[in-house]
């Protein structure tokens, strides 16, 4: 089996196993092969430690740093205590053996926990992949940092340098899908998971770096820039360098050897400042790179989340037939997408799959207290 054969296999197990983390799933594994770091925000109990913990199992021979951050964490716990037979001698010295200097992968969780006396060390080695011991730097194997936290920081306590380090960032919720929701609750989550070894990630990594970037995509994202900066959001220039790395290893997580004008999508949640910017960096970032078809697509899925977010807050019969209407419609328009696209059939199928089967489950709701 292929590397990327190896990399298919595991990242269909772990949407297998984790109901609707798909783009989470997907993030993480990019940002391990584009050496980049990833944060999740989103409410205790939806996974996000689990995949993270998950993700470091698959991997064997890496080492691997998990830790909670408190307001009271200590330098101790994150880069190890002070070496006292060292100290006898006047060596201010770490020995940072099984601690974050040493790790491949490192997940800390609220992250935003972060105090005075651990920041300015955490952010060297989060940015610079660095560790001054004694005064010393010392280069860290330091591949990505899974940061997770229940909340975005407030403005004014001194964490934008650290929120700004995560080039890739994900929103996670509870799971929406009641059919999800329900085969979540009936899984056993004891299914073995594929594994790699840390040699065959190092070759993802440099076959990332092997595949190319076309000037359609370089002119797209100064296209992208110039919007963002009418609108007042100012990316730096450091974070579009850094996404390109993120392009080629989303290419090369589809078995492409190019990156395409479509790629850039990924982006919109790596190209905002703050979190009020979110919105509008996705509607610019998808109008401009996202191609028609997937465009549609994705227009379809949020009209049926509306329908199904309507439906739930006001349940009616009345309401059922009026909602198994609008859904008929949409399965109408993207059959008519489909005609007039040929060759994107598999993709504008999937969507039609997801509606049908919601409005499947409604008109069920309507004839169960008939039946």
């Amino acid at each position: 089996m292929t590397n990327l054969q190896k990399l298919a296999e595991i990242k269909n197990a772990l949407n297998a196993k984790y109901f609707e983390r798909e783009k989470e799933v997907e993030a993480i594994l990019i940002a391990l092969i584009s050496r980049q770091h990833m944060l999740m925000i989103g409410p205790p109990g939806t996974g996000k430690s689990a995949l993270a913990a998950d993700i470091a199992k698959i991997v064997t021979g890496m080492n691997h740093f998990q830790w909670l951050l408190t307001r009271f964490s200590t330098p101790e716990e994150l880069f190890g205590p002070l070496s006292l037979k060292d100290l006898e001698q006047g060596v201010y010295k770490r020995n940072t053996a099984n601690k974050l200097p040493e790790a491949h992968i490192t997940f800390l969780d609220e992250i935003f926990k972060a105090n005075s006396a651990i920041l300015n060390s955490l952010l060297t080695l989060i940015n610079e992949r660095k560790f001054y011991n004694n005064g010393h730097p010392v280069q860290v194997p330091l591949m990505s940092v899974i940061g997770s936290s229940n909340e975005y920081p407030e403005e004014g306590e001194g964490l934008e340098a650290l929120f700004d380090s995560f080039l890739l960032r994900s929103e996670v919720d509870y799971v929406a899908d009641d059919n999800n929701f329900i085969a979540m609750l009936q899984d056993s989550g004891n299914q073995p998971l594929p594994s790699t070894d840390i040699q065959e990630l190092m070759n993802l990594q440099f076959f990332s770096e092997m595949v190319s970037i076309p000037p359609e995509v370089y002119q797209k994202l100064a296209e992208i820039r110039m919007e963002l900066r009418n609108e007042g959001i100012f990316p730096s220039d450091r974070r579009f360098k850094q996404s390109l790395s993120v392009l080629k290893a989303k290419a090369l997580v589809e078995q492409r050897q190019h990156v395409l004008v479509n790629d850039i999508v990924f982006l919109e949640n790596a190209l905002w400042e703050t979190p009020d910017q979110k919105d509008l960096t996705v509607k610019i970032v998808r109008s401009l790179a996202q191609d028609t078809v997937l465009r549609s697509i994705d227009q379809a899925r949020q009209e049926t989340k509306e329908i199904q977010a309507m439906l739930k807050q006001n349940p009616s019969t009345e309401g059922s037939l009026e909602a198994t209407k609008k859904l008929k419609i949409i399965v109408n328009e993207l059959n008519a997408l489909k005609t007039k696209n040929p060759g994107r059939e598999q993709q504008i199928d999937e969507a039609i799959k997801e509606v049908t089967a919601i409005q499947n489950e409604i008109v069920g709701s309507i004839l169960d207290p008939i039946v």
